[in-house]
């Protein structure tokens, strides 16, 4: 499985009209991805319910809309974004109970229509994810925020990732600066990845930095993962960021100086032990680098989508391209 990046898609939900806007979206991905009449049906069910539940409770938020890669497939993620009051998401799911008044039917119909329902709400606001796979198609826990800056057409960020057994490689780029200049550095150094992304980071670094060399460069860092060794394998260059969480805390991956495609010095590939379980977070310098998630609480538990939205919400700084890549290491296990 050799996956390339794509931008995430933003509904902004601010009045009522989006809502159609939202519905007809949806449908029209799971129309493309080949779900049959019923299916896309749910895509647009669900598209309703998440858009008409950020305007009725929190006035305001986005809808994120992306295909998804799935085991045997792919799919439609749907995630609503507010800074609302928040909710107690397990009485929410109980048709008839609602908090605005209306019939209370909308948390517990979008469970029933997709196959991936995780909710994250607390007083910050609210995060609901779903996801939709046709028939024989199942999720992989792993979560991509991609941003432009200004939601512009072209994105200096640049995210690949590929699955392979037990095996896991996964690269995040940062074209210098951002635009099509940008993005086209970022692209020149994930084709190179993608030719050959499970060999050594210090050598795919080098192959990449001869297809980035005459763009603008940009920063990289590559993660590969093993889950029959249950190590992590981590190498950067610039100021990608990088952490594994888990329970008992956070450990932070070093990157070296340099730009990829222009000048470093020398890579370097650290190996992190007993990665296995753990939550691999993948970030471009689009986002802040101060966030903890232990002032979330249970949301490293929670989907990793749903930990890249929420990170995304909270910690954007607005004036650069954006990437967020959470990914769950367990996935591979078994």
């Amino acid at each position: 499985m050799n996956l390339a990046g794509t931008l995430t898609e933003v509904i902004p939900v601010d009045d009522d009209s989006r809502i159609g806007q939202a519905r007809r979206r949806a449908k029209q991905l799971a129309e493309q991805l080949g779900f049959d009449q019923t299916g896309a049906g749910r895509a647009a069910l669900v598209a309703t319910e998440l858009a008409t539940n950020i305007f009725k409770h929190a006035q305001s938020g986005e809808l994120h809309c992306r295909v998804v890669p799935g085991r045997g497939g792919q799919g439609i993620e749907l995630i609503a974004i507010d800074r609302g009051p928040g909710f107690d998401a397990h009485r929410c799911l109980r048709d008839g109970f609602s908090t605005g008044g209306t019939p209370g039917e909308g948390l517990g119909s979008i469970s029933r229509q997709s196959q991936v329902l995780d909710i994250y709400a607390d007083e910050r606001g609210a995060v609901v994810l779903a996801r939709l796979f046709p028939r024989d198609v199942t999720d992989l826990r792993l979560g991509v925020n991609q941003h432009a800056m200004r939601n512009e057409a072209a994105c200096g960020d640049v995210w690949h990732l590929a699955l392979r057994g037990g095996k896991l490689s996964a690269l995040v780029i940062d074209g210098l600066g951002h635009g099509e200049e940008a993005e086209e550095a970022g692209r020149c150094g994930a084709e190179a990845f993608a030719q050959r992304p499970f060999e050594h980071p210090d050598a795919l670094l080098t192959d990449m930095h001869r297809a980035m060399n005459g763009t603008r460069g940009g920063a990289a860092a590559i993660a590969q993962y093993d889950a029959d060794s249950g190590t992590l394998q981590f190498s950067g260059i610039g100021n990608i960021g990088a952490r594994l969480i888990s329970a008992q805390g956070s450990r932070g991956m070093a990157s070296h100086p340099g730009i990829v495609g222009v000048q470093y010095r020398k890579a370097h590939t650290f190996t992190y032990a007993e990665a296995n379980a753990q939550l691999l977070v993948m970030y471009s310098d689009g986002l802040q680098s101060r966030w903890d998630l232990g002032d979330y609480p249970a949301l490293g538990m929670q989907h990793p989508a749903t930990v890249a939205a929420v990170l995304h919400r909270d910690f954007c700084r607005g004036r650069d391209d954006v990437t967020v890549m959470a990914i769950d290491l367990e996935l591979l296990n078994g």
